[in-house]
C-alpha cells in the first residue's frame, strides 16, 4: 500500500457537491498553482521533484519484477510475490518508525534523505543486474526491493505533515488533490519508460536512464527546498477561540 494513502485526508465531497462546474475545476487549478512557480512555495514545488524520483523506483519494482525473478534469476511465480512483499515490508517497517523520527528529525531531512538514497539503491541494482551469475543475486535483489521500498516510504509518508505545515487551512483540499493529481502525473513517464527501456536496450539500460531520473529529481528537490524554508506557512485564523489547541501560543493581530 502507498504509505501517502494513511497519511493524507481524503476531501469531503459536500465541498464538490453543487455549485457551478467551472467553480469545481477553479478549486483544483488553485491547488495546482501551488506547485508550479507562481506563488512561490518551495517545499511543495520540491514535492513535484520527490514524486518523480519516487515514481522511478517504483516502476522499476512495479515493472521489471517479473522480468528480473522470472526471466533473469529463474526464480518461481510465486518468488515474484516474494520481492514484491520485500518491497512492502521496507516501506511498511518505515512507516512505522517514522513517527517517532519525525518528532526529532524535520520533515525535510528526512524526505530528501529518502530520495537520495533511492540512487544509492539504484546503484546497487545495477551491481546485481550486472552480474551474470551468482546465488546470492536472489537474495540481495530482495534487499535492493526492501530498501527502495524503505526509501519511499521515507519520501512519502510525510507528504501529509509538509502539505499541512505549507498550506493555510482553507487551502488545503485543494493542495491535497493537487499533490494528488501531479504525483500520479508522473507515472505515464516513468512506467513506460522502464518497460520500453526494459525490453529494447535491456535491464541495465533501465537502470542507468531511471536512476540518472531519481538523482536528478532529488538534486532538484534539494536545490528548491532550502534548509531556510519556514516550517511552516503563516496564516490567520478568525473563527477558533483562543483555547483551541491549533492557536495555542500564537500572536492576536487585527480582525484576528
Amino acid at each position: 500500500m502507498d504509505p501517502l494513502i494513511g497519511q493524507s485526508a481524503c476531501p469531503s465531497l459536500k465541498q464538490f457537491r453543487g455549485g457551478h462546474p467551472a467553480a469545481k475545476g477553479q478549486h483544483v487549478r488553485q491547488g495546482d498553482r501551488r506547485h508550479l512557480p507562481l506563488p512561490p512555495t518551495p517545499q511543495l514545488r520540491a514535492l513535484l521533484a520527490l514524486n518523480l524520483a519516487v515514481a522511478a523506483a517504483s516502476a522499476m519494482v512495479t515493472v521489471n519484477s517479473v522480468v528480473y525473478v522470472r526471466d533473469r534469476l529463474g526464480q518461481s511465480a510465486a518468488d515474484v510475490s516474494l520481492a514484491l512483499g520485500a518491497y512492502g515490508a521496507g516501506s511498511m517497517v518505515v512507516a512505522l518508525l517514522l513517527p517517532r523520527v519525525l518528532d526529532r528529525v524535520p520533515d525535510r531531512v528526512v524526505m530528501l534523505r529518502g530520495a537520495l538514497l533511492l540512487t544509492v539503491v539504484f546503484v546497487g541494482l545495477g551491481a546485481i543486474t550486472a552480474a551474470g551469475s551468482g546465488s546470492w543475486r536472489w537474495p540481495g535483489r530482495l534487499v535492493v526491493w526492501a530498501a527502495f521500498g524503505a526509501a519511499c516510504s521515507m519520501v512519502l509518508a510525510p507528504t501529509g505533515r509538509l502539505i499541512r505545515r505549507s498550506a493555510p487551512p482553507e487551502e488545503r483540499t485543494s493542495v491535497f488533490a493537487a499533490q494528488f493529481s501531479l504525483s500520479h502525473s508522473c507515472w505515464p513517464l516513468t512506467y513506460p519508460l522502464a518497460g520500453w527501456l526494459g525490453a529494447e536496450a535491456g535491464l541495465q539500460a533501465a537502470v542507468v536512464v531511471l536512476g540518472a531520473v531519481a538523482l536528478a529529481a532529488g538534486l532538484l528537490a534539494v536545490r528548491l527546498w532550502s534548509a531556510r524554508e519556514p516550517v511552516t506557512v503563516e496564516h490567520d485564523h478568525t473563527s477558533l477561540d483562543a483555547p483551541h489547541p491549533h492557536v495555542v501560543g500564537t500572536a492576536r493581530v487585527a480582525n484576528g
